[in-house]
């Protein structure tokens, strides 16, 4: 269990969770899920976690951070599954809205388990939809389970200071913007320079505004940059994300950041994912009790995403496997 019932990490898996997927010819298709678990099993890490079954969040919890006109309109679509739910990335299917609601009901299962102690950790892999906006679906995502989260440690558990860190190939933009004037939601985004990949935006001048100002991180890296980069990139993170000693902490650890993913063009290897894991770990145990969630983001190729979310999970778990270089 990972040292103990306190101490286990817990990992969301089931077929609900699965369902979230535009079909067998998209890159986001409905085989990832289990792409992730055969290699866990295949590592025996299925033995040393909590698998914790999938939950479907209410429209309620949506709407905290939805407009319940965005909420609708999934609602509507999810009926007939005809049509995109915004310009052509995320087509709508029959039960997407519950399969959307089910990623945000596992993160904010896996939030409140890990803020109440209950676990010291937690992973779920088919969540970290960084790209919705409050009033739309954007690249993929339906549903924002990232700043529901966000806005759940805030409001339902009354916390002050959230780190969010994202180190998906895109711009962890629906996250950025819905918080930018936000000083108590700590943003750092390594991923692919926005001149070469969607959605085109994270530039090392975006800061945050106002008051939030100096409290978002962008550093974006060129295409085919690698681990070495990544490294580079990952101590500027690790002293942003000590200086704002948060009370949780959230990693978005998309695994389209790893060489040969179909659709981006960074060349990081699983260990640049065991790397920030293992840190972030380290950073949550130091300042708030190791409060910490890790969501599984994007990634294209089975075989990438399956070694970066299991590398997670081992880091998470402490084991040596997660050394890294």
């Amino acid at each position: 269990m990972g040292g103990g019932e306190g101490g286990a990490v817990g990992v969301w898996h089931g077929e609900a969770l699965g369902r979230y997927g535009f079909g067998h010819g998209h890159p986001f298709g409905p085989d990832r899920l289990e792409a992730f678990w055969r290699e866990m099993v295949r590592r025996g890490l299925d033995g040393r976690v909590r698998v914790m079954a999938p939950v479907q969040a209410t429209r309620a919890e949506i709407e905290r951070f939805h407009t319940p006109e965005h909420v609708e309109r999934v609602v509507r679509q999810s009926r007939t599954g005809e049509g995109y739910l915004d310009y052509g990335d995320t087509p709508a299917f029959p039960g997407v809205y519950e399969a959307a609601a089910t990623v945000v009901g596992s993160t904010l299962d896996a939030v409140r388990r890990v803020a109440c102690g209950e676990l010291a950790h937690g992973f779920v892999p088919i969540a970290g939809l960084h790209h919705a906006r409050r009033d739309a679906a954007a690249g993929f995502c339906v549903f924002n389970d990232c700043g529901v989260a966000i806005e759940t440690l805030r409001g339902e558990l009354g916390l002050r200071r959230i780190a969010y860190v994202d180190i998906d190939a895109h711009h962890g933009d629906g996250v950025h913007y819905a918080f930018e004037d936000d000083p108590g939601v700590f943003v750092a985004d390594v991923h692919e320079d926005g001149r070469y990949l969607y959605p085109g935006t994270g530039h090392a001048d975006e800061t945050g505004r106002g008051a939030a100002e100096g409290t978002k991180l962008n550093l974006p890296l060129p295409p085919y940059a690698g681990d070495e980069a990544f490294r580079a990139a990952w101590e500027r993170v690790e002293a942003f994300v000590d200086a704002a000693r948060p009370e949780f902490v959230l990693l978005q650890c998309g695994a389209d950041s790893l060489a040969g993913d179909p659709i981006t063009h960074l060349a990081f290897s699983p260990a640049a994912h065991a790397h920030a894991a293992r840190r972030l770990k380290a950073l949550a145990e130091r300042h708030c009790g190791g409060r910490l969630v890790a969501m599984g983001g994007g990634g294209y190729s089975r075989p990438n995403l399956a070694a970066a979310w299991c590398a997670v999970v081992e880091a998470l778990l402490g084991g040596e496997a997660a050394a890294g270089p």
